[in-house]
Parts: structure tokens; C-alpha cells; sequence
């Protein structure tokens, strides 16, 4: 009889084509679908909590698979050896319920977006590098902050997607700045994401950093769902982006739920 289990990974995404198994590039997905049927001798069909793109990393990411019987012993040594090292397995989860489902089930979701003002060789792949005209950052965190009275988000969905709702309930939007360091993170939590959403309101609220948007232009276009608004329509690289958070109603997560932030 097989049993379900949940596993908590992190990965860096600049060397794959996002989470999902393309027919014509290397993925998270297939990656790791690969390592869990070397070890276990079975064929494993895994379901990840979220769909990254090419590029984007994730510091918390929950994957389910089912397997006939018990893991090996040392499963997480045993994984992480034959993982790649962008690739981590943090821990096993045994005990979900039969039906549980890593993508469905997820009631929180968070995204982060970091960016840094200063060069540096160590994060060039791992956080967007800005070294232009000063940022106003409180008129950032005001139009950040604007965004939790919406629902509709339709003006941030990447073009051609096939989502059956662009509605969403946001729960947090915020800048977190260090100032002696030169390095900023965008921290936003909803229920749920549409494709391509979090780095399309990161450069929206980049440009009213810029003072290419003004907080009254960027509610207007909010409140009016200005699709074509072309200073509002621009999507981040993917580099700055982690998926960084994941809650689950029947996952007790005291112990994996701590953050894994770059800086």
C-alpha cells in the first residue's frame, strides 16, 4: 500500500527552467524526481506547492510524492548526496493526510524580492543589482501598503495566462530596508499568486520609487485596473525572487518554518 509523504526543499533556480518538468530543459522538478527514484528503486511522481519560473529560487518549497512502503533509512543524507548543490532536502514529513496535496492545499503563501545597491560578485544571480537614481522609499512602502485594500490583481497576470480568477487576498506587502548594508527585500503574502504577479508589482512599485508613477497614479490605476498602464507593466528578473514561505491548515510547522533569507 502506498503512502503519501510531504518533503521541505530550498533551491537556487539559476541553473533550471523553473519548478515544472519542460520537454526541453533541465528542471527543480525533474531533478529531483530523478534523485527520489534512484533511491527509493520505484518510480516517483512528485507535485510541488507552486510553478517557479526559469531563474527563480525558493528558500521554502514543499514537494508530495507517494511511495509503496517506507523511505530508506538516512533518507536525507542519502537524497542530499545524490542532489545537486543547488538543490537541499530539509526535512521528511510522514504523517499528512493520504489525500493531502502540496499545491492545493496551501492556505499562505509568501515571496520575497530582493534587490542591492552596491556591486557585489557574491550576488549578482542571487538578488537584482541597482545602482542607479536613489529609491523614495517611503512613497514605495505607501504604494506597497495601498496594495492590501485590492482583490483584483488582473493588471500584474502575465499576459496569455489561463487563470479561471485574478482575485487574491493579500496579507502582508512591506519593504524591509538595512541601510548600512545597501540592501532592500519586498516581503508579500497572499493566499494565493497569479502567474508573474510578485515581479510585475515589484517593478510597478519600482517606478514609483523612481518617481516614474506617483502614488496617485499607481491608486488610480489600481482602483480603475489599468491593464495597459505601460509604466505600471514591467516585469523584474527573476534573480531577486524567492518563494519563501508555505503554510499547509493540518502542518504543525514550528520546526520548519524558519526563515532562510540571503541577507
Amino acid at each position: 500500500m502506498s503512502k503519501r509523504y510531504f518533503i521541505e526543499i530550498a533551491y537556487q533556480g539559476q541553473n533550471y527552467c523553473g519548478w515544472q518538468v519542460q520537454p526541453n530543459g533541465v528542471t527543480v522538478q525533474s531533478t529531483l524526481t530523478d534523485a527520489l527514484s534512484t533511491i527509493t528503486q520505484q518510480p516517483i511522481h512528485t507535485i510541488g506547492c507552486g510553478r517557479t519560473d526559469s531563474g527563480v529560487h525558493a528558500s521554502q518549497f514543499f514537494v508530495h510524492f507517494d511511495l509503496e512502503g517506507e523511505v530508506p533509512e538516512n533518507f536525507l543524507y542519502r537524497i542530499n548526496k545524490f542532489l545537486p548543490k543547488d538543490i537541499s532536502v530539509f526535512r521528511l514529513i510522514p504523517n499528512v493526510p493520504p489525500d493531502a496535496n502540496t499545491r492545493f492545499d496551501a492556505t499562505y503563501r509568501a515571496y520575497d524580492y530582493y534587490v542591492h545597491f552596491n556591486k557585489s560578485p557574491f550576488l549578482h544571480q542571487q538578488s537584482f543589482f541597482y545602482p542607479w537614481t536613489p529609491l523614495n522609499l517611503n512613497e514605495m512602502n505607501k504604494a506597497a501598503a495601498l496594495l492590501l485594500n485590492y482583490k483584483d490583481f488582473r493588471m500584474f497576470c502575465k499576459s496569455g495566462h489561463s487563470s479561471k480568477t485574478t482575485l487574491c487576498n493579500l496579507y502582508k506587502s512591506e519593504f524591509i530596508y538595512d541601510e548600512a548594508a545597501g540592501k532592500l527585500r519586498f516581503h508579500i503574502a497572499a493566499n494565493r499568486f497569479l502567474r508573474g504577479m510578485v515581479r510585475r508589482v515589484m517593478g510597478a512599485l519600482l517606478m514609483v520609487g523612481k518617481g516614474k508613477i506617483s502614488l496617485a497614479e499607481f491608486k488610480d490605476a489600481m482602483d480603475n485596473k489599468k491593464e495597459q498602464f505601460d509604466s505600471m507593466n514591467v516585469s523584474m528578473p527573476p534573480q531577486g525572487l524567492y518563494l519563501s514561505e508555505v503554510r499547509y491548515p493540518y502542518l504543525d510547522d514550528t520546526d520548519g518554518n524558519r526563515r532562510r533569507d540571503l541577507f
